[in-house]
């Protein structure tokens, strides 16, 4: 998405515990009685960028989902937002990005204050330059119901968190600091036209795409 000014106790000895007829530990690994070998669940690492926090992991529509990866919008070293992208399993390509099943995030964290038409505008141009002509005319009534939703928000503002939620039952979901704003849009066809602009053939930010596939931040 493009913008005109752009811009993660001290070591204690272990204790051994007695066998029981449930399972053991040993050396953090759960041994059931039945024979089966369990490790423990870990969540993902939070990544943090220029003070916003991306979670490394979340619940949504009744799913976990686990931070892909971050990547960061920015040029001539200012900085315009940071996003995260929030899948059911990991995604190493854009292919993958929209094949994924199940509930998906991409949080955008704010990191300069941005005029609600700029931010449309970046969006409009996002949509328009990874998303084949010939698809365009059936994503024009949500694109405008999508532009609704944003004038709504005025303004966004420097540490400001959106976030686009597609939840496969009911549609697109745009949250601003947690809170739903307005009608959800249906179509998943229409939520992957938005996650292109961020990991598509022509993305707003090239770094930023390499971030949200699992790669570093920029």
């Amino acid at each position: 998405m493009n913008l005109e000014s752009r811009s993660p106790s001290a070591p204690t000895a272990h204790t051994r515990e007695a066998p029981s007829r449930r399972g053991f530990l040993v050396d953090g690994v759960v041994l059931l009685s039945a024979g089966l070998l369990v490790a423990p669940v870990r969540a993902a690492p939070p990544i943090v960028v220029d003070g916003l926090r991306f979670a490394g992991d979340l619940q949504l529509d009744g799913q976990a989902l686990e931070l892909n990866g971050v990547g960061l919008r920015a040029v001539v070293g200012l900085r315009g937002y940071a996003a995260g992208l929030y899948l059911t399993q990991r995604a190493k390509t854009p292919e993958q990005v929209l094949a994924a099943r199940g509930p998906k995030r991409l949080q955008l964290g704010m990191l300069l204050d941005v005029g609600i038409e700029e931010f449309i505008k970046a969006f409009h141009k996002g949509i328009e330059r990874n998303t084949p002509a010939s698809e365009l005319p059936a994503l024009a009534g949500r694109r405008a119901q999508f532009d609704t939703l944003l004038q709504g928000i005025v303004k966004v503002k420097k540490r400001d968190i959106i976030d686009l939620d597609w939840l496969p039952q009911q549609g697109l979901r745009l949250a601003v600091n947690g809170r739903p704003r307005g009608q959800l849009i249906a179509g998943e066809d229409f939520y992957a036209a938005l996650l292109r602009i961020f990991v598509g053939d022509r993305p707003a930010d090239k770094e930023m795409k390499i971030g949200l596939l699992g790669g570093p931040v920029a």
